[in-house]
């Protein structure tokens, strides 16, 4: 999928930034809730970077009068619906806008505060969920299937510059399933990339992550999976390496070393890692990105696992997936989709739906 929109900067040429964006994260931006006709109006007005929050927070800003018109008029339903949308946008805003955090701070905040209103009226419903961690919060969306349970549970794990906002169509298919999900927001994620900084040994956050989830009412403490996109894909593969109540691991399109890559990496990802991980400099970046590899690790990783990777990713190459498969302990699958770009989200029929009935698989639903 392309935009479109011709990006220039004042001087008539394409800003690179921008174009990036577009090309690299438009089918992401559709398969997680963004209209696409949206996409192409709002990227088509963004002549340079420093406009890209302005216009998503303008585009949000629609969705979200729909639903307070909606919620003043008793439609719950839609309410709900219009608001969890805005979040979407909002956060889409803030995406890798780390030029200016002011603004960053401001869409970002709108995105916490449209999801917290939706979240009643979801299907079923979210609640907030606070894990104290390092003298901070790691901050999370619990939401239960129908029944009386216990439920197992599924924890998702955002990537680089993506938060727990962004992972409504993942979670229903959780949830559709029996399963209940836990979406949260990890050192350097979303409301907590204010505290706490980018870590490699994710082994850690995860022990209080699953503590927290273990206690949680009407949640099966045997019955943990966890689930992990991009960056995020190698955060789950850490934590299972380090925590025996993983019962099931899925790592989509995550990396194997990200310091082996660093030079490969976009502009604004190697950006938004240096501002997330609190470097000083790129090069500090780059020495820290190197901290964040499964080297020493995969071997320790025995819970079933389920390794999903395009051949079309231009951010992480797919022999990273190779790789975790061949070192992991345990029962290891790879779905290797030839046609699949970073996170498959431009062919998610590929390997959504998949994933969650192995996960249910996993999990004994």
């Amino acid at each position: 999928m392309q935009s479109c929109a011709v990006v220039c900067d004042a001087g008539g040429m394409a800003d690179s930034r921008v174009t990036a964006a577009v090309g690299h994260w438009a089918p992401r931006f559709v398969a997680n809730g963004v209209d696409y006709n949206d996409f192409v109006r709002v990227t088509a007005a963004i002549d340079v970077w420093d406009d890209w929050c302005e216009r998503w927070c303008e585009a949000a800003a629609v969705h979200e009068e729909l639903g307070r018109a909606a919620l003043g008029q008793g439609r719950g339903r839609s309410a709900g619906a219009h608001l969890a949308q805005a979040a979407v946008y909002y956060h889409f805003a803030k995406f890798m806008f780390v030029t200016d955090l002011g603004q960053l701070r401001s869409a970002h905040s709108a995105a916490v505060r449209c999801l917290a209103e939706a979240m009643p009226f979801l299907d079923p419903p979210g609640e907030r969920v606070e894990i104290p961690f390092e003298g901070a919060v790691i901050a999370g969306i619990l939401r239960r299937p129908a029944g009386a349970g216990p439920h197992p549970i599924v924890v998702l794990i955002p990537g680089l510059d993506s938060a727990k906002e962004e992972f409504r169509p993942t979670e229903d298919l959780f949830l559709c399933r029996g399963l209940a999900t836990l979406s949260v927001d990890g050192p350097g994620q979303g409301e907590a990339e204010y505290d706490l900084p980018i870590r490699g040994d994710w082994e850690v956050p995860g022990v209080a992550i699953l503590d927290a989830a273990a206690r949680l009412p009407g949640i099966d403490a045997n019955l943990i999976g966890i689930w992990g996109v991009s960056l995020g894909g190698y955060y789950a593969a850490r934590v299972a390496s380090g925590d025996q109540r993983v019962r099931a691991c899925i790592a989509l399109c995550g990396p194997y070393c990200l310091g082996d890559i660093w030079d490969q990496l976009p502009e604004l990802s190697r950006a938004a890692f240096t501002v997330r991980s609190r470097s000083a400099s790129q090069e500090q970046a780059r020495q820290r990105a190197a901290e964040l590899t499964m080297a020493g690790r995969a071997a320790r990783i025995t819970a079933p696992l389920l390794i999903v990777a395009g051949q079309r990713d231009r951010i992480f190459p797919w022999q990273d997936a190779e790789r975790l498969r061949a070192e992991a302990a345990g029962v290891a699958e790879l779905l290797l989709l030839a046609d699949g770009n970073h996170g498959c989200a431009n062919v998610p029929y590929k390997h959504r739906h998949y994933s969650a009935d192995w996960m249910a698989r996993q999990l004994g639903r």
